[in-house]
């Protein structure tokens, strides 16, 4: 997936289309991520115990990968991204692969 958990993003489709938010879970499986604050759905609940209440419960739904656009950090605009390899190696002596902004050629991943 392009975008990790932690990432500020911009979402480019749907009910929150242009709102920004930062990524609270990434589900790379479904190719979904999960966004604080965006994409509320309202959910009837039962009791399941103690500590869980009961009602309509407000929730951030996954929204889908391909909807949403990371936010550059540098040029502060939502942008595509591409990866590339820095001279530096990791522990096991690979390359480094890093994100980099399409915009601004800036890299995102320090």
């Amino acid at each position: 997936m392009h975008i990790k958990t932690g990432d500020q993003v911009q979402v480019i489709t749907g009910k929150d289309k242009g709102k920004r938010g930062k990524i609270k879970e990434s589900l790379p499986k479904a190719n979904r991520v999960v966004i604080e604050g965006l994409n509320i759905v309202k959910r009837h609940m039962k009791p399941r115990g103690p500590g869980k209440p009961s009602g309509i419960i407000e929730m951030e739904a996954a929204i889908h990968a391909s909807n949403v656009m990371l936010v550059c950090p540098q040029c502060d605009r939502a942008s595509r991204t591409g990866k590339r390899f820095l001279e530096e190696t990791d522990q096991q002596g690979r390359l480094r692969k890093v994100r980099f902004c399409k915009a601004c050629n800036a890299t995102i991943d320090e």
